[in-house]
């Protein structure tokens, strides 16, 4: 290839729109290229955490399946033979088997495992036999492969600081996204893969809208403004208020342990489902002072989240998902859906192809980079400093919207106006020396 080719172009209609076009053809390059790396990490990792489900079902198969039973043990005497294998710590949950041929799930929280961790002791509800043991993380209380995913795509296990830069990528994502749309309705000739790049950019745009506006909800800095945001308008998730303890007794907090028998485990059961606890999946939180805690823990398009309180064989407080504010129902199918578990395998599909789409993105985007860098003669065929271009009134509109989107998500602000001024300085430079020369 000849080092003396140059890009095609098109001359603009106008100096505005045409400056308008060149910001955001420099804003969606350079953010591609800051959080391309994640987008691609994110992508492959949400992937396999959608299909989570079959792979452990494959993995841990040894302690999550045995040969369906006809007849159950009683849950008290599952529990007690979960307690003889001696397990270092405190019982605080149990998860009854779900299905014929799922086991039971009995929760200890131990001196040693991080805040969320609790070790889960796999239980046969035919016969009593202990499968196995594993760490169990979260509400959710995923097993250790899916623990290890979701570490990779939130943080790319990298603690703290991968997390500050995922915030940073989903912040720019939708930003990337509607400069691509941008682009593509304002494009002028282009080649092959410029047009291709485009055309599956346009595809998986809701898509990837969705998933950073979802994937924010989990974030440090904008997670905790949308939470104030929805508290400040009464979209929050109701919390089943427990007489006489805090909002999460019985949970697994490492701290005394709670007084219960594990013979009334049964009763305590019987009274939620009475009541209306009706999901397959659930999960008995032992009491403290005195009362039990019953929670339906199902994934899924009927959203089961229903939870009560039980206290002396009757319910004493109750949430049920029916009365959740509209917003504090689609925040949950929300997130469900940017998991997996909201429909089933067509969610895991759409996931999977949208996942597939945005890594061919970015490999696509970083090969066109490369292709056409300015080391082989190109040239830069954007000049910097697009923005100063622009009408006054449009940049005071720029400004606003920079800092109202920098007080929401302040890594995307912050990032944003360093790239402005950096950017209008590297082209207040390149002029200087143009009119030197």
């Amino acid at each position: 290839m000849s080092t003396t080719e140059t890009p095609p172009a098109t001359a603009p209609a106008n100096r505005t729109s045409f400056a308008w076009r060149g910001l955001f053809l420099r804003l969606h390059f350079y953010a591609g290229v800051l959080v391309g790396p994640f987008i691609l990490v994110a992508a492959l990792t949400g992937v396999l955490y959608a299909l989570t489900p079959q792979l452990e079902s494959w993995v841990y198969s040894d302690q999550l399946r045995v040969p369906a039973s006809a007849q159950q043990l009683p849950l008290s005497e599952q529990v007690s033979a979960a307690m003889a294998t001696a397990p270092a710590g405190d019982l605080v949950a149990v998860r009854p088997a779900a299905e014929p041929g799922d086991t039971t799930r009995v929760l200890f929280a131990e001196e040693g495992l991080g805040e969320s961790e609790r070790r889960a002791v796999f239980v046969d509800p035919g016969t009593g036999k202990v499968t196995g043991d594993l760490v169990v993380s979260g509400a959710s209380g995923v097993l250790p492969l899916r623990t290890t995913l979701d570490q990779l795509h939130r943080n790319l296990a990298l603690g703290e600081p991968g997390r500050l830069y995922s915030e940073l990528a989903a912040s720019w994502l939708w930003v990337i996204a509607l400069g691509g749309l941008v682009l593509w309705l304002t494009r002028a000739r282009g080649s092959k893969r410029i047009r291709k790049h485009g055309l599956l950019g346009v595809w998986v745009l809701a898509g990837a809208l969705f998933l950073s506006a979802t994937g924010l909800t989990w974030s440090a800095y904008a997670g905790e403004n949308i939470g104030t945001l929805r508290e400040a308008f009464g979209w929050s998730t109701p919390a089943l208020q427990v007489p006489g303890g805090g909002e999460h007794s019985g949970h697994g907090e490492h701290t005394e342990a709670p007084a219960a028998d594990p013979a009334d485990v049964d009763a305590v059961l019987a009274t939620a489902r009475g009541w209306g606890i009706d999901a397959g999946q659930v999960e008995i939180g032992l009491p403290a002072e005195g009362v039990w805690k019953v929670t339906e823990i199902e994934k899924g398009l009927a959203s089961h989240g229903d939870a009560v309180a039980v206290r002396d064989g009757s319910v004493v407080s109750s949430v049920r998902f029916a009365d959740f504010p509209f917003m504090a129902k689609m925040t949950r199918w929300g997130i469900d859906a940017h998991m997996g578990v909201l429909f089933g395998w067509p969610n895991q599909l759409l996931l999977l192809l949208l996942g597939g789409g945005l890594v061919a993105l970015v490999v696509m985007g970083y090969r066109m980079w490369w292709k056409r860098r300015p080391t082989r003669g190109f040239g830069r065929p954007t000049p910097r400093g697009q923005w100063r271009k622009a009408p006054p009134v449009a940049l005071v509109a720029l400004g606003v919207g920079a800092v109202v989107v920098g007080w929401f998500a302040p890594l995307l602000g912050i990032s944003l106006v360093a790239f402005l001024v950096v950017d209008a300085l590297l082209g207040l430079r390149g002029e200087e020396k143009t009119a030197a020369s």
